[in-house]
């Protein structure tokens, strides 16, 4: 501690560094805390002499090594002064050296400015010899420019680009000579005015070659000469091109004029020499009926031309050329433009369809461009199509709208041929078969089929289209008949007494058996598709099939309205009184009535021939029961009753004799009911009706109430009770309608009975 506070008397005195001072703080604090901690305990101080042997020799390890630096860093210093002492003897001899140079550098300065005289006058002299020695060639220069005017003017093409090509190095020579020689502007502008009529011999040159070029495929057959010459000399130019890009490949200038490029202009020019012969042949054929001619007059051209450029030109010209697939890919360019321009026109069906003909089939056929040695040409060309597929498609949807006016006018007026037939005085005519027939449906199916055969030549694409504009126009056809038949039934209940209206019923099965006619030729299209096709003209597919059963059904119930007018005076006196006591001879008339509308029901196609005589069946026997409900005839005895069902019974055999034979009946036989109505009537013990009614409703579901009550009221013997036990047994046994169960009953309707007019029972005052 003593020592400490001598240090700190003498540190005010000395130069003390404060990190060096800090260093010191820091250590003793260190050292004060060590000590603190070590001899805190009395134990630890038995070891005191052990701590001061340690600190002493850690004091002198480090001692030992402060000197081993302080020792290096003092050699590194003086071997740093030994090297400063070389550097000093070293740069005073270059000191020396330098002045020396300098010394001698100035006696030559003076040796120098008497050498500049002696350059200028070997630069003059350079210059004077390289004019005096290119002067004959200047003096020459307008005589060899005019000597190969003529010769291009002539066609020699090969002497005339030798005489150019000599010019241009005259030129090129000169103007080397001349650049060392330091020439002013005047001077250099002077040498170009000699050669400026290499620049014009260079542009004729160049528009005789490419006149030649242009003309190549007109002239090639007759002489091909100057054809070669023109390529030998594009070959020729290409060389010294691809020589001077050669050379001055670092970047250096390139003569005036080069690189002329004459092969990449030879093809342009040979593309445009095409063009010029496409639009001559373009223009020989205006649109219209000729567009056909047009299409013909450009295959036989270009084939004309390809087979030129195949066996001749390809000949004359080097092989990397690929003059075919140039040509080729020139006149295909062309065609899209063209062809793109014609798909624009307002063309008709016709027409499109020779376009369409032309591009799918014609120009890839192997009259002209699937021939086998050029489909390989075509592939490496990658020319594509024509037309696009967008266009093509547009263009294929236009001849389908175009046929489809066409052949909507063309059904409108076959239609009106058909009301025009309906008018004649005579029967409609019979085809082999003994069938009636019209020219409507021969004329509707002949047209489709045409229609359909042409567009299947395109493709079955087009014909799938025209297919299903034809269903569409076909069912707008069989829905604007079917109007027309609801006129035509109209006009005919208008006037009854025209004699006309005879043969009305005539017409009527015609136009069933010609829909029957027209549906096997629905059908016949539907099967040609090869897919389903996008509905084109509206959301909703074609339904031609609905429209034609509509027809028919519209058609039939007319047949059934005519024989219902027919019959309908007759029915007028069935079941009644007089009928059933004087024996009105009404069951014979409507038999004859009958018999005559069967036998023209032959002359329809099945199966419509079944159906009108089933429907004639249903109509009769329910225009039958309709009589017998108006209650004309009420029973008043057993023996009226049974008089009454024998009457209905001799009218059911009647009517099956008629119906016997024309082909199997409804799975519900409709005069079958005339039989259970007679034996209703018939039964004598009016307990068992409700037995028998029991069975009618199982046999005939839709029977009412209302019918059963107006038998009832026939038999004129059923007592209240009686009535009221088969009304339950009706209400009780009434089944649902089975399926397909045709109900009869249903379209009977009861008349009213009328009210009794009362009076009330009161006294008279």
């Amino acid at each position: 501690m003593g020592n400490g506070n001598k240090h700190e008397k003498q540190a005010p005195t000395q130069r003390v560094w404060p990190e060096v001072a800090r260093a010191e703080l820091l250590a003793r604090g260190a050292a004060l805390k060590w000590a603190s901690g070590v001899f805190s305990r009395p134990e630890h101080l038995e070891r005191l002499g052990q701590y001061r042997k340690r600190e002493s020799q850690r004091t002198s390890s480090i001692h030992t090594r402060l000197k081993s630096v302080v020792q290096s860093y003092l050699e590194g210093v003086g071997w740093g002064l030994r090297l400063l002492q070389e550097s000093r003897v070293e740069l005073g001899d270059a000191s020396r050296a330098l002045q020396k140079a300098v010394s001698e550098s100035d006696h030559n300065a003076e040796v120098v400015c008497s050498m500049e005289t002696l350059r200028e006058l070997s630069c003059s002299h350079c210059q004077l010899l390289a004019t005096v020695s290119n002067l004959p060639r200047l003096y020459s220069v307008r005589s060899m420019v005019a000597e190969t005017e003529r010769l291009v003017e002539s066609r020699r093409l090969l002497e005339a680009h030798a005489r150019l090509m000599e010019l241009e190095c005259w030129q090129d020579d000169i103007l080397w000579q001349l650049s060392g020689a330091a020439l002013s502007r005047e001077d250099h502008a002077l040498v170009l005015h000699y050669f400026s009529g290499v620049g014009r011999l260079v542009e004729a040159l160049g528009q005789e070659i490419w006149a030649v070029v242009s003309s190549s495929l007109a002239l090639a057959r007759q002489n091909p000469t100057p054809f070669v010459s023109a390529v030998r000399i594009v070959e020729r130019e290409e060389a010294v091109d691809r020589a001077l890009l050669e050379e001055r490949g670092g970047g250096g200038p390139l003569p005036p004029g080069r690189p002329r490029c004459w092969r990449e202009r030879f093809f342009q020019v040979l593309e445009e020499a095409v063009s010029s012969r496409f639009r001559s042949v373009s223009y020989m054929h205006t649109r219209g009926p000729g567009l056909a001619g047009h299409l013909s007059a450009l295959q036989h051209a270009i084939t004309a031309d390809l087979a030129t450029v195949r066996h001749l030109l390809e000949q004359c010209v080097p092989e990397h050329y690929g003059l075919t697939g140039a040509y080729l890919r020139a006149s295909h360019q062309c065609l899209q433009t063209h062809l793109a321009l014609v798909s624009s026109w307002e063309l008709e069906s016709g027409e499109i369809f020779a376009v369409l003909n032309w591009v799918i089939h014609i120009y890839n056929s192997p009259d002209m461009m699937g021939e086998p040695e050029l489909v390989a040409e075509m592939k490496s060309q990658e020319l594509g199509p024509l037309i696009s597929p967008e266009s093509l498609e547009k263009l294929q949807k236009k001849y389908v709208q175009s046929v489809r006016k066409r052949v909507s006018e063309w059904m409108h007026k076959a239609l009106e041929v058909e009301l025009t037939d309906w008018q004649r005085d005579q029967e409609p005519d019979t085809d082999h078969e003994g069938f009636y027939h019209t020219c409507l449906p021969t004329i509707i199916t002949q047209m489709l089929e045409d229609n359909v055969r042409v567009a299947l030549m395109i493709g079955e694409s087009l014909r799938d289209q025209t297919i299903q504009m034809g269903l569409y126009e076909m069912e707008n056809l069989l829905n604007k008949f079917r109007e027309a038949l609801v006129e035509f039934g109209k006009e005919h209940r208008k006037d009854q007494n025209n004699s006309q209206n005879k043969l009305y019923l005539h017409y009527l099965l015609a136009s069933i058996s010609n829909c029957i006619v027209l549906k096997a030729s629905t059908e016949g299209l539907q099967r040609q598709q090869s897919s389903p096709t996008a509905c084109l003209y509206s959301r909703t597919p074609p339904n031609p099939m609905a429209a034609l059963d509509r027809a028919v059904r519209r058609a039939c119930r007319l047949a059934m309205d005519q024989l219902l007018l027919e019959l309908q005076p007759v029915l007028q006196g069935l079941l009644s009184r007089p009928w059933l006591a004087q024996g009105n001879p009404s069951t014979p008339m409507v038999c004859r009535v009958l018999e005559r509308h069967l036998e023209l029901y032959v002359r329809v196609r099945p199966p419509c021939q079944q159906r009108l005589q089933e429907e004639a069946q249903w109509m009769l026997v329910v225009e039958y029961v309709r009589a017998l409900m108006h209650k004309r005839t009420v029973c008043r005895s057993a023996g009226e009753r049974l008089q009454l069902a024998q009457r209905i019974a001799q009218d059911d055999l009647q009517l099956r004799e008629l119906f016997t034979g024309e082909g199997s009946g409804p799975e519900v036989n409709p005069l079958a009911l005339l039989p259970v109505l007679a034996d209703f009537i018939r039964l004598k013990d009016p307990c068992m009706l409700s037995l028998e009614v029991s069975g009618v409703v199982i046999k005939y579901p839709d029977i009412s109430e209302e019918h059963v009550c107006v038998l009832l009221d026939i038999r004129g013997d059923v007592s209240r009770d009686v009535r009221g036990a088969v009304l339950d047994v009706l209400e009780q046994s009434a089944p649902p309608l089975p399926a397909g169960y045709r109900p009869i009953f249903t379209d009977i309707l009861v008349p009213t009975s009328p009210m009794p007019f009362c009076l009330p029972t009161a006294k008279c005052a």
